[in-house]
């Protein structure tokens, strides 16, 4: 409930503070007094868009704070997903600045608007005579039997199970859209495998074969010279490994005088070793080296084809040729399988159209029997506010299509007088009648789930007499249950309320300036009995004021 609202520079109001009670709250005051001011207050601090029009001066920031105890609430889950201090006595504050800039906050935490808003539709149900006319809407008349009828969780469910639904049937179709682009290509895909294929790119070194086409090219020039190399360490004069013997003889001679001449002997032992080494394998190198032509032809026909390759699918390596050859083998395989591949993604789908549909006749089951209940509890209520006659029929058809909250099409029926035919609601009900209508409903529903504070503005418009002193007692009754507001003319229902404020204007100085008090016993009476006869109050109509009170 919401515990206190304070004003300051908004509108006409300079500044107001205003503590409520639970139960049933009176507002009152002749047109254009400021009650809308007070309704475009609390809007803004519920999250609604603001602009500099709304600072009564433009110079200063306008401050709109509310509290509320929101112990009676389960919304600890809502502060911690949107990483708020959770308080069971809640601040909400909305401030503008004077260069147009708004700020929001909750517990002293900075918010967005639509976290503001988030919350507050939680907390506050400001009912106008706009929301009666969205009692002729299909989406209001839906909201209406789902929580009548407690379908909140298979309506979560169910939107869940559409959302995978959705996904499924979205993922078939992209298939089959790929699909047709791959089978337009397949023939293309298939020869560019092909070619890819033929050359066995697995089994090929690159620059191996490079190396090789090098040497075949070369053979002669390169046996001339292992032969020279092989001859300047083997000549049995003047060759490397000759001479090298000739040295290391004649240091080990002296190797035994000297650690030193020791080590040189072991050094030239071992540059004799590996010279001897090298020699013999140049040899070996030059005997195995044979001019093979056709060799050589193959290893570059082989290249060229590579090069070609490569060239074709601008790359430079063997490695991303194959990474290519890959992807074409993936295409071409999915449309050798994409028969398999329909069947696996239509058999997701039906698995998730049956737990849909599932889904879907519960919630239309649900809403069957609750129309029934609604209905009944409607001719009651009704018959209490004037409407003895009314009858509704609430028409539930289970369709084939799929829509955000089930499958059920549904049409609200109003057959105001006794003998007249079934019409839409929104055609036949006239705004009294649409008045009435909204009162029951909320009074219905206030006994089946925990409605927020709700504030009614002049839901009154088009009745009077007996049918509204009915109406105020209908409101005191769900002010039982939870904390009622009402904006009123009517002297029945002003007199029916726990807390009873009055909304007026003053002049100063040549400023009109709204402002807010709360009635005592007395001023009420004078309050109920101006709202009964004018300004000039009679005897009769303080007599009458004091018997609506009684």
């Amino acid at each position: 409930m919401i515990q206190s609202l304070s004003i300051q520079n908004f509108a006409l109001i300079e500044q107001l503070k205003m503590d409520f009670s639970p139960g049933f709250t009176i507002i009152t005051g002749e047109t254009g007094a400021g009650k809308s001011i007070l309704l475009g207050a609390l809007g803004l601090v519920l999250g609604k868009r603001a602009d500099l029009s709304s600072l009564k001066n433009k110079e200063e920031k306008c401050v709109i704070e509310a509290h509320f105890d929101i112990s009676a609430y389960d919304l600890k889950e809502f502060f911690a997903e949107n990483d708020l201090d959770y308080e069971n006595i809640s601040i909400l504050r909305r401030e503008i600045l004077p260069s147009g800039k708004s700020r929001a906050f909750i517990n002293d935490t900075p918010v967005n608007l639509q976290e503001l808003q988030a919350l507050g539709e939680q907390l506050i149900d400001i009912h106008s005579q706009h929301e009666t006319r969205e009692l002729s809407e299909n989406q209001y008349q839906f909201e209406m039997l789902d929580s009548f009828s407690g379908n909140g969780s298979e309506l979560t469910q169910y939107q869940e199970q559409l959302k995978i639904y959705k996904s499924q049937v979205q993922n078939l179709r992209q298939f089959e859209s790929d699909l047709k682009q791959m089978q337009q290509e397949f023939d293309y895909h298939q020869f560019l495998l092909q070619e890819l294929q033929q050359i066995s790119l697995t089994d090929i070194n690159q620059s191996e074969m490079e190396s090789q086409l090098e040497q075949l090219s070369h053979v002669e020039f390169i046996k001339e010279n292992l032969h020279k190399a092989y001859a300047a360490a083997n000549d049995e004069q003047f060759g490397v490994l000759h001479l090298l013997h000739e040295m290391k003889s004649a240091i080990q001679k002296v190797a035994g005088f000297s650690s030193r001449f020791a080590s040189l002997n072991e050094r030239l032992e071992s540059s004799f070793i590996e010279l001897k080494d090298v020699a013999s394998e140049i040899e070996q190198s030059g005997d195995e080296l044979v001019l093979d032509p056709k060799k050589a032809e193959e290893i570059e026909q082989k290249l060229q084809s590579l090069y070609a390759l490569q060239k074709k699918h601008q790359v430079t390596s063997v490695a991303e040729l194959i990474e290519i050859q890959k992807t074409l083998e993936q295409k071409v395989l999915a449309v050798d399988h994409a028969q398999e591949q329909i069947e696996t993604l239509q058999n997701a789908i039906d698995l998730a159209q049956n737990k849909l549909d599932e889904i879907a006749n519960r919630i239309s089951q649900n809403r069957q029997k609750a129309a029934h209940d609604l209905t009944r509890q409607l001719h009651e209520m009704l018959a209490q506010l004037g409407m003895p006659n009314a009858r509704f029929k609430i028409d539930i058809a289970l369709t084939e299509e799929y829509f955000s909250n089930g499958k059920d099409q549904l049409q609200f029926l109003l057959s105001a007088n006794l003998g007249s035919d079934y019409g839409l609601l929104r055609k036949v009900a006239s705004g009294g009648e649409l008045s009435r209508i909204m009162l029951s409903v909320k009074a219905i529903l206030a006994k089946y789930t925990q409605l927020p504070t709700i504030i009614f503005d002049e839901i009154d418009t088009g009745v009077s007499g007996e049918i509204a002193n009915q109406m105020g007692q209908i409101m005191n009754q769900m002010s039982q249950q939870m904390q009622v507001f009402v904006i009123t003319h009517l002297p029945q229902i002003a007199a029916k309320g726990n807390q009873h404020f009055k909304v007026f204007k003053t002049t100063n100085n040549q400023k009109t300036t709204t402002e807010i008090k709360a009635l005592d016993k007395e001023q009420r009476i004078t309050e109920i009995a101006q709202m009964l006869s004018g300004a000039e109050v009679s005897e009769s109509a303080l007599n009458h004021a004091k018997s609506l009170l009684n």
